[in-house]
């Protein structure tokens, strides 16, 4: 699978984890993400992952800031793109399942490095349910 992620400063450590646990289990990713804590501007980060995702030239998407709404907020104002901001795998799960989540947002400030593993693990291994899900996520783009 081809993963584009980006982060700001508050996900430099999370993202370096994340490629690491990724690219180990045969992923393809994109980075758009900061490699220092130099206070950055998330959007920087956030458009260029929606756009791979968007184009299909990423499967799907993983965007990290401090609290997780920036760049969500960012991404979600591209018209295919349906970011979820998780704080659990649980709700990772749900997130796919339910909704058709293509970017996951993770806010680096209120979850652990582990805990962020297990949410995009989580993420990139449940589908979509479809069925009456189907029906109201054709809803949500307007």
């Amino acid at each position: 699978m081809k993963i584009s992620i980006g982060n700001d400063h508050a996900g430099p450590d999370y993202k370096k984890a994340i490629v690491d646990f990724l690219t180990a289990k045969g992923h393809e990713i994109i980075n758009h993400g900061t490699d220092t804590f130099d206070s950055v501007d998330y959007p920087d980060f956030g458009h260029p992952v929606a756009i791979d995702v968007e184009t299909g030239k990423a499967d799907l998407g993983i965007v990290i800031c401090g609290s997780g709404n920036g760049i969500a907020m960012t991404v979600n104002k591209h018209q295919g793109i349906r970011a979820a901001l998780c704080w659990t795998k649980e709700i990772s799960a749900l997130a796919r399942q339910h909704n058709n989540a293509n970017v996951v947002s993770i806010p680096a400030r209120f979850t652990s490095i582990q805990q962020a593993i297990e949410i995009v693990d989580t993420f990139l291994n449940t589908d979509f349910e479809g069925g009456r899900h189907a029906t109201r996520v054709d809803k949500i783009s307007c």
